[in-house]
Parts: C-alpha cells; structure tokens; sequence
C-alpha cells in the first residue's frame, strides 16, 4: 500500500538493493498491520536528475515515500519508521572506497520524506483501506485471498501464511510471538 522510491546518485548493487527493498518491507510491515506483499519498493537512478538544494545545484540520495495517514499512525510512529530506514541505509548502502584514483562516491541519505497524501487506490486486485482499517479489510477480502493462493499465486499464499504467523487478524499487532519475546527480554533488535 505504501510506496516507497529510493532515489539514488550512488551506485548499488543487486545485492544492496535486494536487502534495502527487505529492510523497508520488514520495517513499514512491522511498525503497522500491512501485509509484506502490499509495500511497495522501487529504485530510481537519480545519477541524471536536476536538483537543486538552497537555490543551488546538488545531487543526493533520497528515500520518498507516498504512505496511507489516519489516527492510528502517530507522529511517534512516523519519526520512529523513518530512523529505522535510516538506518538500514546506514548499514546496507556504503562502500569502502575500491581504489585511491576513484572519485569521491556520496553515499550518504540526504532526505527520506513520508508523504501522508495517499486517500485511495488500488493493488494487486483490490481497493485498499485506509490507514488503521488493514485488519477488518483482511476480514472482509480473506476468502479471496485464499482463493487466490489456492489458486497457485505464490504472493498470496505468502501473505496469509505471514498474517496467520504474526496473528495480525487475531487482534495482534503485527508483531510476530517472536518479536514480542525479544521487546519484551530486550533482545535481539530490541537490544
């Protein structure tokens, strides 16, 4: 449901863009009650991009994303999810410099901006719900995505093995048992 486009003037490898893709998927899918198959990645190639910051020319690497905003997404919730990117970039992006004669590389994430302006559309064969309204629209749609993993598509089979796992139409969070323990012991992530 969300969409996020990574903007970027560095190089990134498959590999880089494959774990930053899983990154944003597991944060936004974690932090609210949306499916991993409704989050949405795409990677720009910014290198060609006119830009300007204060009235001048610059090139940098964005993170801009079109997301659903309701009462159940707090600004807490918002600075929180936007951290955590930043920090999968921090970890997933930079690159050690290969050889003394290669120009300086910008690596570093200039922006990564949510845009709350999201009030419909549609995904994968159904309208989605607004923000806060993601466990009663999993009711309301649960035969047909059934129908459809029954059916032999994988996405769907995925996603209602990965609602049942994290219980998300059973009242939960979103938050597999889990990442529940470790929050709770102070492990893991939660460390």
């Amino acid at each position: 449901m969300p969409l996020y486009e990574v903007q970027h003037i560095c190089p990134l490898t498959t590999a880089q863009m494959d774990e930053l893709a899983t990154a944003i998927t597991t944060i936004h899918s974690t932090k609210f009650t949306t499916p991993r198959l409704f989050v949405n990645v795409k990677f720009t190639d910014a290198t060609s991009h006119i830009t300007y910051v204060a009235g001048k020319r610059r090139a940098g690497n964005h993170i801009v994303a079109n997301v659903r905003v309701g009462p159940s997404r707090t600004q807490k919730d918002w600075n929180s999810l936007t951290e955590e990117i930043v920090s999968a970039w921090n970890s997933i992006v930079p690159m050690p410099k290969v050889k003394r004669s290669d120009p300086d590389v910008d690596y570093e994430l200039r922006s990564c901006i949510l845009l709350g302006g999201m009030i419909g559309g549609y995904e994968a064969g159904f309208m989605i719900p607004k923000a806060g309204d993601d466990v009663q629209w999993l009711r309301d749609h649960w035969e047909e995505f059934e129908m459809k993993a029954k059916g032999g598509d994988e996405d769907f089979r995925e996603m209602i093995e990965e609602v049942k796992e994290r219980g998300l139409m059973d009242g939960a969070d979103g938050k597999s048992s889990k990442q529940k323990l470790e929050e709770m012991l102070g492990w893991g992530d939660s460390a």
